[in-house]
């Protein structure tokens, strides 16, 4: 012990001496370490900055000190230029490195301010040394300028800027420090604004300095960008004219390189402050679109006048619908883009079809043209681009030069995104427009063509597919025959994909066998980019035509695992990942079990390669996450054996770190972009930040592919939750990439879901249900924290979604602090939303505003009503759930949902209000009481609301509201019934959007007829209910109506009944009407399980005789003869005890009278109904017995036989119900077949 502090005390003792020399009076010394520091050796380097952070943590005023005084006295630029950067690294306040100006005495303090402004003034180094002095200067000026304790420096930057006399570098540098301070302390500059105008306004029309206009440009965008009062910036209007004089003064005096410093700031002002533009926009677009058009200048000019007026088209926040103003301007805007996709040379290297050589000849003119033709059409809309378009495109299409017709056929793949709306209505002229380019003697034009198929595949689909899939098809075959241009072989063969994905079966299948029967064999003959694009396009139609696709496994599948077994090479990598998304989509397509020995193969193949040490950049890894999810999907619990092969590095994907690297916007070292294109450069503020995308998109897919696992295994996924969970929770807040976040969102329920189901079933090794509220502890918190910060409001909608989803498998687990939180957050989420929706409002108010936009914010508010949707689902579930626990939460809440109801808000958010009251209503009953005279008027006065939507959640509240609310309900029943009325009696009632509000009414009128009678002319309203019946839209109610009906049936309610019976005919009608489900009780061995079929999924089919599905069919009009009544009195109301079988016999009879049944039905059943007679015990059973004949003959002739023997044999229970409640219990039932 006693050694090693010797050792650590020597270590401090020379450190201390180390800095003791570099701090002390000898300049060199100094000098040395901060040439150390811009070293290339790593070690000298590391340790010179090991140094200096010591030095700045243990003397951070003599560091100081002498960093400016080298700054200021330094012959060596060089050395000037780092101490300028490490000064401004000090002077920085960051949460690792604060400011060291604090720890400065105030004689330091002075010396360093002096210093720094004398540097200014004295030294005119090199306008890099200048910039980053005023960096530091800046830095320093705004954590001093707020509280006033820098009062030289604004005068002295107005005298040196101003004065005469000042050189140029000088004034160029104030401004420069103008600029930066208007991003930090812009207030504290207001009331300087008069002063800094006519400054400003004098610095951009320098006579002799392009700088400092350029400089004076940067301080009045800043400045622009950074006031707070629209006043203070209209007062700046008058400098637009000069700001744009120092643009074209650069460009007139051949000084391009300021020129496009001018440029980037004027861009950056268009798509920040675009308004302050308005009142002189023709004049600047018109400025802007003579740059992109004068061919003279240099590509980098002409393309930042594009990116500007292209980013004045984007700026539809700020700024809607201004340039559909000015549709002369988009004209030329899109002509001059058009005139650059000719710029393309016929490269020897693009017939080669070598993948790396895909852009040859491509130009840096035609890559803008490209992508802002995407970008304008999606900004200005078809409306305004389709016109347009229409009147280049055919003169580019008739030009003998195929540079022109490859450019039209790549517009109008890259406007068709933006364009989609208004290019469906002319389709057929554009399919033929397109197809036509097949035909091309050039490769390159038909390539053009095949990729604008594709495009338009994706964009205008699934139209395209369904009316010209005849045309289409065969043209993309065709070309897979082109082998002497493989390039355009493996672009047929893309665009097969992306028209397959838009594609039904149906569509698809009479194609198969030419497509199929072409792609193979380009696996087998073309080069490798051909084979990729075949196994691409294969992988996409198996999944497009699915079980369609089992009569081509056979053929298939041999050559796709010959490519995954035997594409070892490394220039074979995407080859094979490609093999394994096609077998893993076939397989999928195809099913387990024809694909299941297949699979056993393909996944010892996947097992070696992930024991194999595979290159980072290999796209196996990526390919291979995927395909396992697939072959899970697949083979769903037989995948579980392989579950330990495929977790660890899967797990290890999804908790890949985000390669980021950060640099000064502005210093001299440039983030390494040269050996990976996933490296993506954006720039924040005076930060530029690099990221790697492969990293996080192997992340993504990695997240989503954990998801897949837990959604298809369920409860076999247990033993890989506590791994899991602690990974993707974190990446709730994972804010580099949204697909991560989706991911790890969707996740959230599916792992508990795992948890309840595996616990329940005894998988879950040995734990119960406190394991589960552990995770949900764990989960739902995290889950709430994540939607508070979440900026994207589609994602906040999914999380919103999950959180239900984890609320309903949770339950009651849910302790009240979470409930807090969730209602907490539920007000935020509410908030927040009707302020996005306001500021969306203050939109529609600007003067340009057009209908376009008006579609824009449509949609946008449309993704705002999911987030109200999700809102209310969550509050129904929270209500569900605690019932009158809750009620004390939802007093909180009511305040924010009243105002939903209002007649301003959308058809939605009014839905949605209704919707959470109904459930309030519904599960607290009695002590929801409270609530009515709140809720209760608007209900009834959304009873007959326009929106159909609206309507049926209000009739529906109506009928609880009538069920549970008792006195408080009975002096609004006269209302409620003509509110009912009024949608009941509606003309267009019955119709698709009306019926499920009619249904909800006719229920809700039945409820007042059950628990108000007292209150109506029973005489006249319940027959008006019974006239309604039966309800087939609204398969929940009707289940409730039928089971009242049969109730009141069967308590013999004479209003029901009528006199004399007389709606008997009626009854009977609507039981007749309603199909019949089954649903037997089997006697097994042991134990008593119910085996009830899927009723959603039967289909029934008319027959003629006993084999065949029954469909009864509506009444006849013979319904009120006197036949039908004396039938149905027969039926209900004949002694039983004098003969057993007459009512069931009369109901039979009945069937047939009414020609409901075939005569040949009607002896079936007769036969049934005596053969079930004599299994049954007692003669009580002989009425009820009808059931069974009705169950008989609405299944086919082997199920009847089935029944029949197990009836025999005693293992169906028959037997113990009156025929009504029979029909009661059917009743119930059967709306799920309606």
């Amino acid at each position: 012990m006693a050694s090693a502090s010797a050792s650590e005390a020597e270590v401090q003792q020379q450190q201390e001496q180390q800095m003791a020399a570099v701090l002390g009076p000898d300049p060199a010394q100094f000098e040395a370490l901060i040439s150390a520091l811009m070293s290339s050796s790593n070690t000298e380097r590391g340790s010179a900055e090991a140094l200096f952070n010591l030095s700045r943590s243990r003397h951070p005023e003599a560091l100081t000190l002498k960093l400016v005084n080298l700054l200021h006295s330094s012959s060596r630029l060089e050395l000037r230029s780092m101490a300028a950067i490490l000064l401004r690294k000090l002077l920085t306040h960051t949460q690792s490195a604060p400011s060291v100006y604090p720890l400065l005495s105030p004689a330091a303090q002075a010396s360093l301010k002096s210093l720094l402004l004398t540097s200014l003034h004295q030294h005119q180094d090199t306008r890099s040394i200048s910039k980053k002095l005023c960096d530091a200067v800046s830095e320093l000026a705004a954590t001093l300028l707020p509280d006033n304790a820098w009062p030289e420096l604004v005068p002295f930057l107005f005298q040196s800027a101003s004065a005469p006399e000042s050189p140029a570098r000088l004034q160029e540098s104030s401004l420069l420090i103008f600029a930066r301070l208007s991003e930090y302390v812009a207030d504290s500059l207001t009331q300087h604004l008069s002063t800094i105008h006519a400054l400003l306004l004098n610095s951009l029309t320098h006579p002799t300095s392009p700088d400092v206009r350029i400089a004076a440009l940067s301080a009045a965008v800043n400045l622009v960008q950074c006031l707070s009062s629209p006043s203070d910036r209209d007062s700046m209007q008058d400098l637009l004219p000069s700001m744009m004089r120092a643009l074209t003064d650069c460009l007139n005096s051949g000084q391009e390189a300021s020129a496009q410093e001018a440029l980037e700031l004027l861009v950056e002002l268009a798509g920040t402050e675009p308004r302050f533009l308005r009142r002189q926009i023709a004049d600047v677009v018109t400025a802007m679109l003579q740059i992109a058009e004068a061919e003279q200048l240099e590509e980098g000019t002409r393309h930042l006048a594009v990116e500007f007026v292209v980013t004045l088209a984007e700026a539809r926040e700020r700024a809607p619908g201004m340039m559909r103003k000015f549709p002369q301007f988009v004209g030329r805007l899109f002509a001059v883009l058009m005139k650059m996709l000719l710029d393309i040379e016929d490269e020897p290297a693009w017939h080669s079809a070598v993948e790396e050589e895909e852009d040859a000849g491509e130009t840096s003119n035609y890559g803008v043209g490209q992508e802002c033709l995407d970008r304008l059409a999606i900004a200005i809309g078809g409306n305004a681009i389709v016109p347009i378009a229409s009147e280049l495109l055919p003169v580019y299409l008739s030009a003998p030069e195929w540079q022109k017709h490859h450019a039209a056929l790549i517009t109008l793949a890259q406007i068709a995104e933006g364009c989609a709306k208004v290019m469906l209505k002319n389709l057929e002229h554009v399919v033929n427009m397109i197809l036509n380019g097949f035909q091309h003697p050039h490769p390159r034009v038909r390539w053009a063509a095949i990729n604008a198929i594709g495009q338009l595949s994706t964009d205008l689909g699934p139209d395209l597919q369904t009316h010209y899939h005849q045309k289409v098809l065969p043209a993309l075959a065709n070309s897979m025959d082109d082998f002497q241009n493989p390039r355009v072989q493996a672009h047929a063969a893309s665009a097969i994909l992306n028209f397959s994905e838009n594609c039904t079966p149906e569509i698809l299948t009479p194609y198969l066998d030419g497509i199929v029967s072409k792609l193979l064999v380009l696996l087998q003959n073309g080069k490798q980019m051909v084979q990729e694009g075949a196994l691409t396009a294969l992988a996409s139609v198996a999944d497009s035509s699915q079980e369609q696709f089992q009569k081509y496994y056979d053929a298939v599948m041999p050559y796709l695992k010959a490519i995954l077994i035997n594409a070892t090479d490394k220039s074979n990598r995407m080859l094979r990942a490609k093999s394994m998304e096609c077998i893993s989509l076939v397989g999928m397509a195809v099913g387990k079990e024809k694909f299941r020995d297949d699979a056993k193969q393909v996944m010892d193949v996947l097992m070696s390669l992930q024991g194999s040490q595979l290159e980072t950049d290999d796209p196996i890894t990526s390919y291979m996450l995927q395909a396992w999810a697939r072959l899970c999907k697949c083979l769903g619990q037989d995948f579980l054996p392989y579950m330990n092969v495929v977790m660890p590095p899967l797990l290890q994907s999804a908790q890949l770190k985000p390669d980021v690297t950060i640099t000064s916007a502005d210093s001299d070292d440039e983030i390494d972009e040269s050996d990976d294109d996933s490296i993506e450069t954006i720039t924040l503020g005076d930060k530029r930040i690099g990221i790697r995308t492969s990293v996080l998109e192997e992340k993504a897919t990695a997240c989503n592919m954990l998801c897949c696992y837990a959604d298809e295994l369920k409860e076999g996924f247990f033993p890989w939750i506590d791994q899991v969970a602690p990974t993707l929770v974190p990446l709730l807040k994972f804010y580099f990439h949204e697909e991560v976040r989706r991911a790890a969102v969707a996740a959230m329920p599916e792992l508990l879901r795992s948890a309840k189901l595996a616990i329940e079933k005894g998988q879950a090794q040995g734990r119960d249900e406190s394991y589960l509220k552990q995770l949900s502890d764990y989960i739902i918190p995290a889950l709430v924290e994540a939607l508070r910060k979440e900026p994207e409001t589609e994602i906040c909608a999914s999380m919103l979604d999950s959180l239900n989803e984890c609320m309903q498998i949770s339950g009651t687990l849910l302790g009240e602090g979470q409930v807090r939180a969730i209602v907490d957050e539920i007000k935020n989420v509410i908030t927040a939303s009707a302020t996005r929706k306001r500021e969306r409002s203050e939109r529609a108010k600007a003067e340009d505003f057009d209908a376009d936009e008006g579609e824009l914010l449509k949609e946008e508010n449309e993704q705002e009503e999911e987030v109200f949707d999700q809102v209310g689902e969550c509050l129904g579930t929270l209500i569900k759930t605690f019932k009158t626990s809750f009620l004390p939460f939802f007093d909180e809440l009511s305040v924010y949902i009243t105002p939903m109801l209002g007649k301003d808000k959308t058809d939605e958010e009014r839905r949605i209000a209704i919707c959470i009251f109904d459930d309030l209503a519904e599960q607290c009953r009695e002590a929801a009481l409270k609530y009515y005279d709140t809720y209760l008027p608007f209900l009834l006065e959304a009873s007959n609301d326009e929106n159909a939507n609206v309507r049926q959640a209000a009739v529906y509240g109506v009928g609880v509201c009538a069920e549970y609310g008792g006195a408080v309900f009975r002096p609004l029943v006269g209302e409620a019934l003509s509110r009912l009325n009024n949608v009941i009696r509606h003309p267009e009632a019955m119709s698709a959007d009306n019926v499920m509000a009619y249904d909800n009414a006719v229920s809700a009128l039945g409820k007042i007829c059950q628990y108000h009678r007292d209150a109506i002319d029973g005489s006249q309203v319940v027959p008006a209910w019974l006239s309604c019946l039966p309800i087939k839209g609204d398969l929940i109610e009707a289940k409730v109506v039928h089971d009242q009906l049969c109730s009141m049936v069967e308590r013999s309610d004479a209003e029901v009944l009528g006199p004399n019976n007389q709606y008997l005919p009626k009854i009977i009608s609507v039981f007749a009407e309603v199909p019949i489900l089954y649903c037997v009780v089997w006697e097994g061995p042991s134990n008593r399980a119910n085996d009830s079929p899927n009723c959603e999924s039967a289909e029934a089919h008319t027959g003629d005789g006993p084999t065949g599905h029954l469909v009864i069919p509506p009444a006849p009009a013979a319904a009120s003869s006197p036949v039908y009544s004396i039938l149905l009195i027969s039926v209900t109301s004949s002694p039983v005890s004098s003969c057993p079988a007459l009512p069931a016999i009369s109901c039979l009879l009945f069937l047939f009278i009414a020609e409901f049944w075939s005569f040949s039905v009607f002896l079936f059943a007769l036969l049934l109904l005596v053969f079930i007679n004599s299994f049954c015990v007692g003669d009580s059973l002989g009425p009820e017995c009808v059931y069974y004949v009705f169950l008989f003959i609405s299944v086919d002739f082997e199920f009847c036989a089935m029944i029949l023997f197990k009836i025999a044999n005693g293992h169906i229970k028959v037997g113990g119900w009156s025929l009504l409640v029979k029909v009661n219990a059917l009743s119930c039932l059967s709306a799920y077949s309606i």
